[in-house]
């Protein structure tokens, strides 16, 4: 199979194209011929180095990427539901590598069938698995009820972007994003389905003494200190990433004791394994999602060939949208 591996922590420039043995899938797992391999913020952060010393994580040289899309190319032993050449989506499978290669294996209960679906499988790798996570963290971790308000940091970001469309679906009343200054006329364009996106820098004041029920925050830093006057008694925000590189921020716990608030984390890689019956009902409600139309965005496809580009875009932040990479 024609893979990219990162063969050392570093620069972008460490992902080399490379041919490796197709690997074949073993019992409860599924071989998938793949189409469209989503890039996300993680696989940069991976290939960083900036857990290399987390144990289970992958070490040099490893093939970076979490989800995919494509073909059923063949079903390991026990595994029922699924046909060969039917069209899929898998999330993340062991340590969150491995989706950078024409053949992929993935243990069956991180697959969704998109066949029949007429959703585009670049936008499907791009937006599936990310609204099924933020599905799981809407519903078991905030504990969105319908009816409330939903604040999005980050807004048109690859993780927080899925969370306006499943916000709406399990019946938000309103949802409102920010998002850097350079990124306000994007914003402005956006088919993702926000009341209102401010400017982050602007914050609290941008939004006028409004405050919201759930925050989901993959941003941190600064943005995720103003997050609290943002916040009622019986608000949660939902830590969902580091996009800031902000590593020591710190939150004052007696505040949260006096403003009946809630702080929790939410790393799908941590919480999924141990709650595995959220990923089915995750999958199903994200393709639903996408299939209505609620959660379009660009997703720019480049080759394999282009990878280091991919990686070298996400790093400056020269993008609208989602980046997937194909090996044909």
């Amino acid at each position: 199979m024609k893979a990219i591996q990162a063969t050392q922590f570093g620069s972008p420039s460490v992902l080399t194209v490379v041919d490796l043995p197709d690997p074949t899938p073993g019992p409860g797992q599924i071989a998938i011929d793949v189409t469209h391999a989503a890039v996300g913020l993680i696989d940069l952060l991976f290939r960083q180095g900036q857990f290399k010393d987390v144990p289970g994580m992958a070490q040099p040289p490893f093939i970076p990427g979490l989800e995919v899309a494509g073909r059923v190319r063949a079903l390991g032993d026990g595994v029922t539901g699924f046909v060969v050449g039917e069209k899929v989506v898998s999330m993340s499978a062991g340590a969150g590598t491995g989706g950078y290669a024409s053949v992929y294996i993935a243990p069956v209960q991180g697959v969704v069938s998109i066949e029949g679906s007429n959703v585009d499988p670049a936008l499907a790798v791009a937006m599936i698995p990310n609204v099924a996570m933020a599905h799981v963290a809407l519903t078991l971790v905030a504990k969105l009820a319908e009816g409330e308000s939903v604040l999005v940091h980050g807004a048109l970001g690859g993780f927080s972007s899925a969370f306006p469309g499943i916000s709406r679906q399990l019946g938000a009343s309103r949802v409102v994003g920010t998002v850097r200054s350079g990124k306000l006329e994007t914003a402005a364009h956006t088919k993702l389905p926000y009341d209102r996106i401010v400017d982050s820098a602007e914050l609290p004041g941008a939004l006028n003494g409004e405050k919201f029920d759930v925050i989901i925050d993959p941003v941190g830093g600064t943005v995720r200190s103003h997050s609290f006057a943002l916040m009622k008694p019986g608000s949660r925000l939902i830590v969902a990433g580091n996009a800031s590189g902000d590593w020591d921020h710190t939150v004052k716990t007696s505040n949260l004791w006096l403003g009946s608030m809630t702080v929790a984390g939410f790393n799908a890689g941590a919480f999924l394994p141990s709650h595995p019956d959220a990923i089915r009902p995750g999958l199903e409600a994200a393709l639903k999602a996408v299939a209505s139309g609620l959660c379009d965005v660009p997703v720019n496809v480049l080759p394999f060939s282009d990878a280091v580009t991919a990686h070298e875009r996400m790093e400056s932040r020269d993008l609208n949208g989602r980046i997937v990479l194909t090996p044909q």
